[in-house]
């Protein structure tokens, strides 16, 4: 197998509109523990459906051999996402693997927190950097109704308090909000994630695959969720901690903290996305919102050097051109694209 051949910083690679490939998330799992409506809706993705045969998820082997080639070309930063990842076993392994990844000075975990008490120290021990728990309301009955299987958010709270103790702080907290559904639970998440060090990422409910129903009514703009933080507890703008950030970040005023705001809807950041996505059956992505994507399991398990598979990548991130929420319209909210659960959030 030919080794990977490290790039100059001059030669490092760029899509067709000048963004850099700097972060690459990895589903390893299409299967989840939670039934969201917004991304795996139960009338969807029932007992009936077909998820990924084991044998076509790709090895904790290849997914670093990924990795590795990756970092060669500039990324910097490894997320870890499913569906559920947590319920991939040995996951810790796989973390151990990417952490040694010449290059790779950040691997995280988004979780619904589930599972993650027990965890956490393992996680930790292997290398993990961070961890981004999904958490929708703190309010029982709101927090059931939006997770689809009826689940308390007892274990997600104490799987942040294990993971806090394990020393994976700050905890993000992403809590995708929807019209009429858990827009009222922002205020009482804020005071938590304050009160428990961590840092709240407010989502816009985006049209992501095409199962969740999206509606443009659905979306609660991300300035309108800011105005009612900051109207209890008050804000001022933060600058970008880097290229591809995509929170616009406040903290407030009285030193309590930070939050974030997501809004690829009403705000879109396109222009400076530097993200890739490898599904867990080996297929890359170059958009959230992709209808279709480039498959290197030939690579991968055939006879495929790591030069080839890195010719791969460099073609398919030179040829990328993608802006789709900059585009967004009624046509292309009805396109069919890959569903959220399986190229990862």
């Amino acid at each position: 197998m030919v080794g990977v051949v490290k790039q100059p910083a001059a030669d490092r690679l760029s899509d067709t509109l000048g963004r850099p490939l700097r972060d690459l998330r990895i589903s390893v799992t299409d299967r989840c523990n939670f039934r969201c409506p917004y991304c795996m809706p139960a009338e969807v993705f029932g007992r009936d459906f077909r998820f990924l045969e084991r044998s076509q998820l790709l090895t904790f082997e290849e997914v670093a051999r990924v990795v590795r080639v990756a970092a060669g070309l500039g990324v910097r930063k490894v997320r870890l996402t499913g569906g559920e990842p947590l319920l991939r076993r040995n996951l810790e392994r796989l973390v151990a693997m990417i952490a040694e990844v010449e290059g790779v000075d950040d691997v995280a975990l988004t979780t619904n927190g589930v599972l993650l008490a027990g965890k956490a120290k393992a996680l930790r021990g292997a290398g993990l950097s961070r961890v981004t728990v999904s958490l929708d309301s703190l309010d029982d009955a709101t927090f059931r109704t939006m997770n689809g299987v009826d689940f308390s958010p007892a274990p997600v709270l104490e799987g942040i308090a294990a993971a806090q103790r394990a020393g994976l702080s700050p905890i993000k907290l992403n809590t995708v909000v929807k019209r009429g559904v858990n827009e009222d639970s922002v205020i009482e998440l804020a005071r938590y994630a304050r009160r428990n060090g961590c840092v709240l990422r407010v989502i816009e409910y985006m049209d992501v695959g095409a199962s969740n129903g999206w509606r443009l009514d659905d979306v609660v703009p991300a300035a309108e969720v800011m105005s009612r933080i900051d109207a209890q507890m008050p804000l001022e703008p933060l600058d970008p901690q880097y290229r591809g950030e995509v929170a616009r970040r406040y903290r407030y005023r009285d030193g309590g903290g930070e939050v974030g705001f997501i809004a690829s809807v009403t705000q879109p950041f396109c222009g400076d996305c530097t993200r890739a996505r490898l599904a867990a059956d080996g297929v890359l992505h170059t958009c959230l919102f992709a209808t279709a994507g480039h498959d290197l399991r030939p690579l991968l398990r055939g006879d495929g050097s790591d030069a080839e598979l890195e010719q791969a990548l460099r073609g398919i991130w030179s040829a990328r051109g993608d802006r789709y929420s900059e585009l967004r319209s009624a046509a292309t909210a009805g396109l069919r694209k890959v569903e959220m659960s399986y190229i990862g959030g």
